[in-house]
């Protein structure tokens, strides 16, 4: 059985404005007040968990220890078959360069060589979503969305990954999706949406 969420705040364990801004819209049915963890001055754990969950897990439960507040955080990432399923939970940290700056087109051919010397070019967006009570109880949903890499990158839209990456069924990459379209079938979406069935009442 999983717990309602009853209270009318809500502290997103993010420090990336986009990020608690994008979450604040699609709460917006259910009358929540929403404030970011940069925004409480609440620090950024260390994500050292081994899978999307576990870090999901961390960075929820910090923010809602500090800030008495119930906490939501996601996790995510993007995974290629022909590496067998890296970079993962590293995928931000796949795209930094010996210099430390995050090179996210230099990151794409890496990944589109090594699935095409493997002749594989299977690959998915998860997402982790958690929602951690000052209490210590914590509900988890996960999204997946399964696609391919495709070669050289397009589209103008989305971020990270997204221009490599087509949908299973589709035609066009992430990043050539307007955001809408996008947003209603990512990895996020699902588990979003799992996690809205579980645990929240949309208002009248």
């Amino acid at each position: 059985m999983h717990r309602s969420f009853s209270d009318d705040r809500l502290v997103i364990a993010s420090h990336n404005a986009g990020k608690v801004r994008e979450i604040a819209d699609l709460l917006v049915p259910y009358a929540v007040f929403v404030e970011g963890a940069g925004a409480l001055g609440l620090p950024a754990p260390d994500e050292t968990g081994n899978t999307f969950a576990e870090n999901a897990i961390l960075k929820a439960r910090a923010s809602a220890t500090r800030s008495g507040w119930v906490a939501l955080a996601d996790d995510s990432g993007f995974s290629v078959a022909a590496l067998d399923g890296a970079p993962g939970i590293h995928a931000a940290r796949f795209a930094e360069r010996a210099d430390g700056k995050r090179d996210f087109d230099w990151a794409m051919k890496q990944l589109h060589e090594a699935s095409t010397e493997a002749g594989d070019d299977l690959a998915w967006f998860t997402c982790a979503l958690a929602l951690a009570w000052p209490d210590g109880h914590v509900e988890v949903f996960e999204g997946r969305v399964d696609g391919s890499i495709v070669w050289p990158p397009r589209g103008g839209h989305g971020f990270g990954y997204d221009p490599v990456f087509v949908p299973a069924g589709g035609k066009a990459t992430f990043a050539e999706m307007d955001p809408d379209t996008k947003h209603a079938i990512s990895h996020r979406a699902v588990a979003f949406r799992a996690l809205i069935s579980a645990c929240f009442t949309a208002t009248e």
